[in-house]
């Protein structure tokens, strides 16, 4: 560890597993949270929420998910039932859904549904099997793409987005446009720390001619 103008330096290679983990959580914030909906083979609905997410491109239209196994090296429901089905649905989360959310990061074993210890009403999905949550801002319903296995505890599953559903009063079909404020999703930040998105900025990218003109302003100005 070192000091340099003013940071401090991390070397990854000298620290624990934990110790990574509670830097990376701490910096790379906020994150956004995908409540991932599954079925198990079986016919078993399953819910677990993973911050580990974002989306990758639109063409294709891919999200990723990464998921931590159990001590054991055994796969979490979420990712076995990737694995057996092929199919997923993610759910944005907003303020309302957090306690639920939660719930369902509760550790239940594979037989325990998730979805009816939260409350959460769901509905079958559209273009894959996985229940769709209806209090949710929005879902995504994905078939698995590539499932990258990073080491023996962890893997990435990509997701290929085929279909999207928003909240009616979010979104205008005319242009796509999602009002952001709407959808009052939050993010997940370190520790049991968590952010709204409702304190909002705007800042549009200048072209390059707006931004050479705005130099030569301020030379002249």
């Amino acid at each position: 560890m070192k000091d340099d103008t003013a940071h401090t330096h991390f070397d990854f290679t000298q620290l624990t597993e934990r110790e990574r983990y509670k830097l990376l959580i701490g910096t790379v914030i906020p994150r956004p949270i995908a409540l991932v909906t599954t079925l198990s083979r079986a016919g078993q609905a399953n819910a677990g929420p993973f911050s580990f997410f974002n989306v990758l491109t639109h063409d294709p239209a891919l999200v990723a998910i990464g998921v931590e196994n159990h001590a054991d090296l055994s796969y979490k429901d979420t990712a076995r039932n990737i694995r057996e089905t092929g199919e997923f649905t993610v759910h944005i989360v907003d303020s309302d859904l957090v306690e639920q959310m939660e719930i369902c990061a509760i550790k239940f074993g594979p037989d325990v549904d998730e979805l009816q210890e939260a409350g959460l009403a769901t509905v079958s999905g559209q273009m894959v099997r996985s229940p769709r949550i209806l209090a949710a801002p929005a879902a995504l319903e994905c078939r698995r793409h590539t499932t990258l296995q990073v080491g023996p505890a962890r893997e990435i599953i990509i997701g290929e987005v085929l279909g999207l559903f928003v909240r009616s009063d979010a979104v205008d079909p005319s242009n796509l446009h999602v009002d952001q404020a709407l959808m009052d999703a939050v993010g997940r930040l370190g520790g049991y720390l968590y952010t709204r998105t409702q304190e909002q900025f705007e800042h549009k990218t200048l072209s390059v001619e707006a931004y050479r003109r705005r130099q030569e302003e301020g030379r002249t100005g």
